[in-house]
């Protein structure tokens, strides 16, 4: 009996290693289906391989297939076999904590629900950052890290339907139509639909395709391209700077602050690391600030529990001399900065101090932060962590 018992162990194995390499969760269910009747055989029959199928099916919708643990459900229990267990959940660095997780939604503590019919993966997140203040080359005490340093937050600018009961049935077509496309692309790593639903795209221990060419920083490090390091949610909306009004509703003001508290106490996320798209995106081939322009004003930083942020500084203008292109700044009427412009004025200033303490000008000053940016890509380059992005 110990000798069937490890027999089938070795063949679990074996078929875990050999289910690794299916990238797509579809095509895991595809292949474990095909293979496990062969193990079930002598564990126990129809019922137990039935019971199998199911528990595969469940685990690979949670993108966390491990073969060897779903053999316990049917494995001799006389047996003394010690096998690998499940990995556990990500514990919290703070007070929220997962309540409850089924193959259709996780539930947390402070009332988020989080669905998952729409979740996929991409591969384990891996990112080099460097230290915001280095005399030296950029490169010197590089890092590489695995945990999500921020969260940026887009609009998704799909089609709108207006938010009134007599559209519910295109609001809800639009909506199940952007999440099977997001999915399909990896985009974010959640969505909040129009009515204050939260969606699980990419899971967080994944990378998404979210930010593109993109730079920010904090007090210590810096992170240049923020597909790998930063979280990305995505709002159903539009984007609309010169409007006075913000292009989320409250339900969607809602889930976006649970689910930001959520992930910050899960992962210790700082508020200064909890950005809008426009702040990050930038465009190498012109060292223009804002290639992407969603929530360029009217991010509600304040319902998300969080500080103004559009009033920080952007790195890649202080640390690598991207240009503060004052016609994409929103003036109102009044001629107060609105949405970005604290932010980019405020980089500005800072270039030109430093400019003018190094007695240096401007443009020689923004060519030698340039030229760091291009250093910065190439250490990435050199260590295999950088990617082409659009």
């Amino acid at each position: 009996m110990l000798r069937d018992a490890l027999r089938r162990a070795l063949q679990v194995r074996a078929l875990e290693f050999r289910a690794r390499h299916f990238a797509d969760p579809a095509d895991r269910l595809h292949f474990l289906r095909g293979k496990v009747a062969r193990i079930s055989d002598g564990a126990g029959g129809r019922r137990e391989a039935t019971q199998f199928r199911q528990a595969c099916l469940r685990h690979i919708r949670r993108g966390c297939v491990t073969a060897v643990t779903l053999l316990v459900a049917f494995e001799n229990t006389e047996t003394t076999l010690v096998v690998p267990r499940k990995p556990k959940a990500k514990q919290p660095t703070g007070q929220i904590r997962l309540v409850q997780t089924t193959p259709q939604f996780d539930l947390y503590s402070n009332g988020l629900r989080v669905e998952e019919q729409y979740a996929t993966s991409t591969a384990p997140r891996r990112y080099l950052i460097f230290p915001a203040h280095h005399a030296g080359p950029i490169g010197l005490g590089a890092q590489w890290r695995s945990e999500p340093a921020g969260i940026v937050y887009h609009t998704t600018e799909s089609h709108m339907a207006p938010f009134e009961e007599s559209e519910n049935r295109s609001l809800r077509r639009a909506g199940e139509g952007l999440l099977a496309y997001v999915s399909r692309r990896r985009s974010y790593h959640f969505i909040i639909d129009r009515f204050g639903r939260v969606f699980r795209i990419v899971r967080e221990s994944d990378y998404a395709n979210h930010s593109g060419n993109s730079v920010w920083a904090d007090r210590y490090w810096v992170y240049i391209n923020l597909n790998q390091s930063f979280l990305g949610i995505a709002f159903e909306a539009h984007s609309r700077p010169s409007s006075a009004e913000p292009s989320v509703n409250a339900a969607q003001i809602y889930a976006g602050r649970i689910l930001t508290d959520m992930l910050r106490s899960f992962y210790g996320i700082p508020a200064s690391n909890c950005v809008a798209h426009a702040q990050v995106s930038v465009n190498p081939s012109n060292y223009g600030v804002g290639y992407h322009m969603d929530w360029a004003a009217h991010l509600p930083f304040s319902q998300l529990g969080l500080p103004n942020n559009y009033t920080l500084a952007l790195p890649s203008v202080t640390l690598f001399g991207f240009a503060a292109d004052p016609a994409q700044i929103e003036i109102n009427a009044g001629g107060a900065p609105q949405g970005m412009s604290q932010g980019w004025e405020a980089s500005v200033a800072e270039v030109r101090r430093e400019a003018a303490a190094r007695d240096i000008p401007l443009e020689d000053y923004r060519k030698q932060l340039q030229k760091r940016y291009r250093d910065a890509i190439q250490a990435l380059r050199g260590n295999g962590a950088y990617q082409e992005y659009n």
